[in-house]
């Protein structure tokens, strides 16, 4: 079964997204911020694609982004990044960090399971 790491701040988007994740055959993994987003794609080799929030408390999306995808063994994992953010400089410069998407948030859920399947297939 393919796992998708969600790393959001917020209880209740960490829910909504595994739960629409769930029920489209995902196994879902959980980490509060960025911090433990990164410590836990590095110490897991099973995870196959992330969805990222960008404002966190202690490491923010766009950091976590930057350590995960600066090099080593994790740097081809597709990142997601999933935000209330809007502005072009900032998902401009998720891009070059490495990012493979930029959702909006409130999302729409089937738009979401579309793009993480295809992101892992």
């Amino acid at each position: 079964m393919t796992k998708v790491l969600i790393v959001d701040d917020s209880a209740t988007v960490r829910q909504q997204v595994g739960g629409a994740l769930r029920q489209a055959g995902f196994e879902v993994v959980e980490a509060d911020n960025g911090q433990k987003g990164a410590d836990t794609i590095e110490s897991r080799s099973d995870i196959s694609l992330v969805v990222c929030d960008v404002n966190m408390p202690i490491m923010n999306g766009m950091q976590m982004l930057e350590r995960v995808k600066g090099g080593g063994k994790h740097a081809e994992l597709p990142i997601l990044m999933l935000t209330t953010e809007s502005r072009p400089e900032l998902i401009q410069k998720a891009k070059s960090l490495g990012a493979k998407g930029w959702i909006i948030k409130p999302f729409k859920a089937d738009l979401l399971v579309k793009a993480v399947t295809q992101l892992t297939s």
